[in-house]
């Protein structure tokens, strides 16, 4: 049962009566019509327990975005019910216009819109609907949950995405070289087509010029149908919070523009994410499939407050990979400790495969080093200059040992790393 509004107009409607009769009997009396009124519009409403609720939701949305949910309450009764309602949904859905009335004759069914727009990645799941049954006289009513189960996966925004375009049009651009323009071995030939004025001349098919009558040169492409793959860290670097989201969204967003971007290219993308143990998989997928798997594998992880597992990363590295290929590993220098483990298992990987080490940078350190105004200030300055030289140790040794270190802040984190994948294929490194 419920009390509404109207219940404390009634009661106001009384001070009359009071001022005419000042007793304590009369506001007792008075009182007690009220309450024999309430109980009476409560008992003469329509039973809460004869509704049923649905929801439908979109299976996804992606953050940022908005998608509407839609509520259908059945009236399983045999009188017309008044209903106040709500379609609960937790905060960080976003919900909007998630309150509504509605008048539902018998047998009859109607529908309520709700707006989400969620500001956290990950699952969302729906509250209970609450339902509650206004009386004839609108003072008191039955309230009642119905639950109707609904969930909506909110994928990462993938911002990164604009940078796309641009990368695109660099590998179209690498696929019309000539082959001493790119440096190595490993480049395939695509094409011949006619000279034009300030093609290298080394760059001359003879023979199929003299065969055609016109001088033509070679063109070439990167290599294609190369392994590709990335790992990432889930553990507590992934926790540090770099501007308003954990280093985990950045993280994402680098490999989601990576795997876009090495699926045009024609390579083959798996990606791992594991701290401790193995949290999101997807291999053998391609084309649009591929992002579909990673949006939706990625979604609802969390960093959790454990460390790298650098040992599995090797190993689960040598069951996938049988012959050479690109290992992206997108994680965080870290001056911490944890560094000997880190450069013990890159440096054997970067034996057999490139490997990239992918970091984003906190740029709050640079404050932290910066800020000179009290004695406790000094300590933290000192602490992150400490820092810092450790990282930079780590950082030489990696890069001496063959290992490729892309740093960039949040947001600059996933162009820089597709701008490393775009040297290495025209350095024939794949």
């Amino acid at each position: 049962m419920f009390a509404t509004m109207r219940i404390l107009w009634v009661m106001l409607a009384g001070i009359p009566l009071v001022m005419l009769v000042p007793r304590p009997s009369t506001v007792m009396a008075w009182t007690g019509v009220v309450v024999l009124l309430a109980v009476g519009d409560a008992l003469a409403a329509p039973s809460v327990r004869s509704m049923q609720a649905e929801r439908r939701v979109a299976r996804s949305v992606r953050l940022g975005e908005s998608t509407t949910t839609t509520l259908t309450v059945t009236n399983a009764g045999r009188r017309t019910a008044r209903l106040v309602l709500r379609d609960a949904w937790p905060p960080s859905a976003g919900a909007s216009g998630e309150r509504g009335s509605l008048t539902l004759p018998p047998g009859q069914r109607r529908r309520h819109s709700t707006t989400l727009r969620p500001w956290r990645r990950g699952d969302r799941s729906a509250g209970p609907v609450t339902l509650r049954s206004l009386g004839p006289l609108g003072l008191a009513g039955r309230q009642a949950n119905v639950w109707a189960p609904a969930h909506v996966r909110v994928l990462p925004p993938f911002h990164s995405r604009r940078h796309l375009p641009s990368r695109l049009a660099r590998l179209r651009e690498m696929d019309g070289r000539s082959a001493v323009m790119v440096r190595g071995a490993g480049t395939e030939f695509d094409s011949l087509r006619e000279y034009v004025v300030g093609d290298d001349v080394r760059s001359i098919d003879w023979r199929s010029s003299a065969r055609r009558g016109e001088v033509v040169v070679r063109t070439w492409r990167p290599e294609r149908d190369r392994r590709v793959l990335i790992i990432m860290d889930t553990g507590r670097l992934a926790a540090a919070r770099l501007g308003q989201a954990p280093r985990l969204d950045s993280q994402i967003e680098a490999t989601l523009l990576l795997s876009a971007l090495a699926s045009h290219a024609g390579d083959r993308v798996d990606v791992l994410a594991l701290d401790y143990e193995v949290r999101a998989q997807v291999r053998g997928q391609s084309g649009p499939a591929l992002m579909s798997a990673l949006a939706d594998s990625l979604a609802p992880l969390e960093p959790r407050l454990v460390e790298l597992d650098w040992t599995q990363v090797a190993s689960l590295t040598h069951s996938q990979l049988s012959q050479r290929a690109l290992v992206v590993v997108i994680s965080a220098l870290d001056g911490g400790g944890a560094d000997a483990a880190m450069l013990r298992s890159l440096s054997a990987l970067a034996r057999r495969h490139t490997v990239v080490l992918a970091s984003a940078l906190d740029s709050e350190l640079d404050d932290l080093r910066a800020r000179r105004d009290n004695a406790e200030s000094v300590y933290v300055a000192a602490a992150a200059e400490r820092e810092r030289v450790e990282v930079d140790a780590l950082r030489s040794r990696l890069r001496r040992n063959g290992v490729e270190v892309v740093e960039a802040n949040d947001q600059g984190l996933a162009p820089a790393l597709a701008d490393a994948y775009l040297d290495l294929k025209a350095a024939g490194r794949l």
